[in-house]
């Protein structure tokens, strides 16, 4: 998933005092957001034709249909008069528990030719801030990539909102319910989450944030277009058989932290830091060389026989939700790789849906949000995260010397400087004595005193 970090100013009883109270939202109808997959895109009677160019239709393992493994939810129109909600969340414990019951996060994606992608800024923003709906979203020319978390109503309407445009209608989902126990770590209220009140909290309880980027996930490569052509997309229940195959290159497309806590048996770790390391990563792998606007493999040189390329062998690759592989996949096609296939809905829909006893995962999955990290039928992992670096780290790690909350762990204690630790000392110390960064008028504007040099000063500088 993406990796979004935010600011938390306020402990909850104040935050909450802060916020006004009004009625909840009209309910109405709106699409459902399934737990499967569509391969076709679903649509409404009233769906505006598709102005985009056709998008190539990816390739199946086998003759038969794949099954299900992401969620593609049918456009609909937003309803204009909407109910303003401020009041997020209620100081009513029966109305907190109640909201918490049905709380979840969608992560979702899409890739489109979007070259007006910032005039929805505003109004996405707007909307999911009337809803109380939190998260953080991308949109860049080459689509939208998000992951939010709300109430099943509110989420729904942001995500028809969104499909309301005919080029992202189509998103390709992942939903995990969020339990009342996971949402007040997931939102920051607890204090035994390790991030209960950080500033770089991910998922901010009362915070949504929607960026402009040049890619929804950076590859660093204009010319590689999921639009144009993917790999093969291949269903949880057809992932086993197919990654067993001796003749299969398993890839995990993710960076060194994520696949340090968990991956597929066998699969091939690239030890990349970033999604943008991959391309360089598969040209030193497989002995890529650029001949013109064409790559090819090196050949291998035999004295008894002619020279001959050297064969690319089937790929089959993983990442978190999908959408790096819809890049990666791209890159490797337009590398010369013809057998290129990706797990449809990543590891997490194949830990919903793979039965653990039929299950070749091996350890957890690295979660962008204060889960940290899920095991098999989406279950609360049992990694934390070092506040220092934001890598996840085990019970084990919390023992080692390097260790120091809030401060550095074992993946970071040497790569920071005495004065980056120091200043990381303070501000544990910040949220320790007060509950949040800065302290407890962080957020807040000091009322100035009436004969204060600040307000002389600034009569003065209107006067000149």
């Amino acid at each position: 998933m993406l990796r979004f970090y935010y600011h938390w100013r306020f402990p909850p009883p104040l935050a909450a005092a802060r916020m006004l109270s009004s009625p909840p939202p009209t309910p109405h109808s709106q699409p459902s957001i399934s737990s499967g997959v569509s391969n076709s895109i679903s649509t409404t009677k009233n769906t505006k034709p598709n102005l985009l160019p056709t998008q190539s239709q990816p390739k199946t393992l086998s003759s038969s249909p794949l099954k299900s493994t992401v969620a593609c939810s049918s456009s609909g129109p937003i309803r204009q008069n909407m109910t303003t909600v401020s009041q997020c969340f209620s100081t009513n414990p029966e109305a907190v528990e109640s909201d918490k019951s049905s709380l979840l996060v969608v992560s979702f994606y899409k890739f489109a030719d979007f070259p007006d992608h910032a005039d929805l800024r505003k109004p996405l923003k707007d909307l999911c801030e009337e809803l109380c709906v939190s998260g953080g979203i991308i949109l860049a020319p080459e689509g939208i990539n998000g992951s939010i978390c709300g109430s099943r109503e509110s989420v729904e309407r942001v995500l028809a909102f969104i499909q309301s445009d005919v080029r992202l209608n189509g998103l390709r989902q992942v939903e995990t319910p969020v339990s009342p126990e996971q949402e007040a770590i997931h939102h920051g209220h607890s204090s035994s989450s390790p991030l209960a009140a950080g500033e770089d909290a991910p998922f901010r309880w009362d915070h949504v944030r929607v960026k402009l980027k040049k890619e929804i996930v950076t590859l660093g490569m204009p010319s590689v277009s999921p639009i144009e052509r993917v790999g093969t997309y291949v269903s949880p229940e057809e992932w086993n058989e197919l990654i067993s195959d001796p003749e299969t290159v398993v890839i995990d497309v993710r960076n060194t932290y994520e696949t340090r806590i968990g991956k597929f048996k066998g699969a091939v770790d690239p030890c990349t830091t970033a999604f943008r390391h991959f391309p360089s990563w598969v040209e030193d792998q497989f002995a890529l060389k650029q001949e013109g606007n064409e790559t090819q493999a090196k050949v291998e040189k035999n004295e008894d026989k002619a020279e001959k390329p050297k064969a690319l062998p089937r790929i089959a690759m993983y990442c978190t939700g999908g959408i790096r592989c819809e890049k990666a996949s791209s890159f490797l096609l337009s590398q010369g790789f013809e057998e290129v296939y990706h797990l449809k809905g990543g590891i997490l829909k194949y830990l919903e849906q793979v039965p653990k006893t039929d299950s070749l995962w091996e350890g957890e999955c690295f979660v962008f949000d204060k889960r940290v990290s899920v095991e098999h039928g989406l279950a609360q992992g049992t990694h934390k995260l070092c506040y220092g670096c934001k890598q996840p780290i085990s019970d084990e790690d919390m023992e080692a010397p390097e260790y120091e909350s809030g401060v550095s762990c074992p993946y970071c204690f040497s790569e920071k400087s005495e004065e980056e630790k120091e200043r990381a000392r303070a501000r544990q110390s910040q949220f320790e004595e007060w509950g949040v960064i800065g302290g407890p008028d962080k957020g807040r504007r000091p009322a100035a005193k009436p004969d204060s040099p600040r307000k002389s000063s600034a009569k003065l500088g209107s006067s000149i």
